[in-house]
């Protein structure tokens, strides 16, 4: 049996989608690191779901928090529609706010990212 992932036989395995957000402000002034709040993780089924900090509005500021409210929801229902297509855009972002910083398959290959959202919970 072929397993490649271009086979019509391939396995699907599950992804992540790590999002740090950045305030546009220092985005422009740097391309410092963010902070990881976002965690997009799509299963073998192709089910798509989002992990978020706990402490998201510790981190996030007081401007940016309706929107990544809002970003949220629409996270949330688009999943239900297409999960695929919004896995992608996610992993492609590249204004706004929440910036990808890491795509992968295992996030136990990231030790500080996987102990990180130990503690996120589910959206």
């Amino acid at each position: 049996m072929n397993d490649s992932p271009y086979s019509a036989n391939a396995i699907p395995r599950p992804q992540f989608c790590a999002l740090e957000y950045r305030p546009e402000q220092h985005e422009q002034a740097s391309q410092s690191a963010g902070f990881v709040i976002l965690l997009a993780v799509k299963d073998e089924a192709g089910g798509l779901s989002f992990l978020v900090h706990p402490d998201l509005r510790k981190y996030v500021r007081e401007e940016d928090r309706d929107y990544l409210d809002s970003l949220l929801e629409d996270f949330s229902e688009r999943a239900k529609l297409d999960s695929e297509a919004l896995f992608q855009q996610l992993c492609s972002l590249a204004v706004g706010p929440l910036i990808p910083c890491q795509v992968g398959e295992l996030l136990a290959e990231y030790p500080q990212l996987m102990e990180l959202s130990a503690r996120f919970v589910l959206v």
